[in-house]
């Protein structure tokens, strides 16, 4: 084998590696869109607390803002409408929302592209926790 054989062989390996790599980096760009959770979503509601017992309700939540992995909303329920500000975690999959008259959290996933899982959980006094599926049904 000749030298010059041995570096073209050398150069189409390091071609190919090459091209693959960037096959892979550019199929995890892909993967890193972050999802968009404007609009409209419903669905029922399951709660336990000391205070009400066991509950289940319709729930309908509103996102109205999104600035990147950031967004906000709204939702109304038997003791009045809370507003709330909310994060996409970086997998693109886990949410986190608070509210400011709340001393709970909610956290959820994105479980489709318009269906998540919300669940809230406040300890204390009035410990609360609840679960829902929530589809989408307006953007």
């Amino acid at each position: 084998m000749t030298l010059k054989y041995w570096n073209i062989c050398n150069m189409k390996k390091f071609l190919a590696i090459t091209i693959l790599f960037f096959l892979a980096a550019t199929q995890n760009i892909k993967a890193e869109t972050i999802p968009n959770l404007i609009g409209t979503w419903s669905g029922e509601n399951n709660t336990f607390s000391e205070l009400k017992g066991m509950k289940t309700w319709e729930k309908n939540v509103q996102i109205t803002e999104q600035n990147d992995r950031r967004f906000k909303g709204h939702f109304t329920y038997s003791d009045g409408t809370k507003n709330f500000y909310g994060i996409i975690h970086p997998d693109n999959i886990t949410i986190t929302w608070v509210a400011s008259n709340s001393r709970g959290y909610n956290i959820g996933k994105i479980l489709e592209k318009n269906k998540i899982s919300a669940c809230y959980v406040e300890s204390g006094i009035d410990a609360t926790v609840g679960c829902a599926v929530l589809s989408r049904t307006k953007k």
